[in-house]
């Protein structure tokens, strides 16, 4: 790969269309959605932080969820039941995905490197801040369900329950919080979130 190609390529995170097997009442780009996810990262840290006394750092989340989805760049977005299909799938998948990973950080000077190395291996190296990623993950993707049912689709429809209850069952309290506080807001119009003087 081309030394200092690095951020031309994440750049190009606009071009990626998720949810490819679905019908989309609008497309979501992979830039979209690593941005929400960045969002959410941060906010569910600070309430694990500020609400159950977590000892989780928000701006490390929140980095850290900018470029969870970097190598799908370079690899497309595999739809989640093919890329769950079986073991031995997610076990190839998540290989491709650290070389891509890897192709990636090439195109780093190598005096960067070494820090968005460490976002890229969260996972190993981060394992709190992995878990508030993956949770503010799965909330994009609830969130993308639930803007498609009230756009009148019925095509997220059983994605919707499975992606709740994937979030429920991380057991991450910050996550909870997030449902029963903060998620109905996420059906409401644009005149119902505005605050109005009467």
């Amino acid at each position: 790969m081309r030394k200092n190609g690095f951020f031309a390529m994440m750049d190009r995170m606009k071009y990626i269309t998720r949810w490819g097997l679905m019908r989309n009442t609008r497309p979501e780009s992979l830039s979209e959605h690593c941005f929400e996810t960045a969002v959410l990262a941060h906010g569910l840290a600070v309430i694990g932080r500020d609400v159950f006394f977590d000892d989780i750092d928000p701006d490390k989340a929140a980095s850290c969820a900018l470029f969870h989805d970097a190598s799908e760049i370079l690899t497309g977005d595999m739809p989640t039941p093919v890329k769950y299909a079986g073991s031995s799938i997610k076990k190839a998948y998540k290989s491709l995905e650290r070389e891509a990973e890897r192709e990636l950080l090439t195109m780093l000077p190598p005096e960067l490197e070494p820090e968005y190395r460490s976002l890229f291996e969260m996972e190993e190296s981060e394992s709190a801040v992995y878990r508030y990623v993956k949770a503010a993950d799965k909330l994009s993707a609830y969130i993308k369900c639930l803007e498609e049912r009230k756009s009148g689709s019925r095509e997220f429809l059983i994605a919707e329950k499975q992606t709740l209850k994937a979030v429920r069952d991380m057991g991450l309290p910050a996550a909870d919080y997030f449902i029963e506080n903060l998620l109905s807001a996420y059906e409401l119009t644009l005149d119902e979130l505005r605050i109005t003087e009467e």
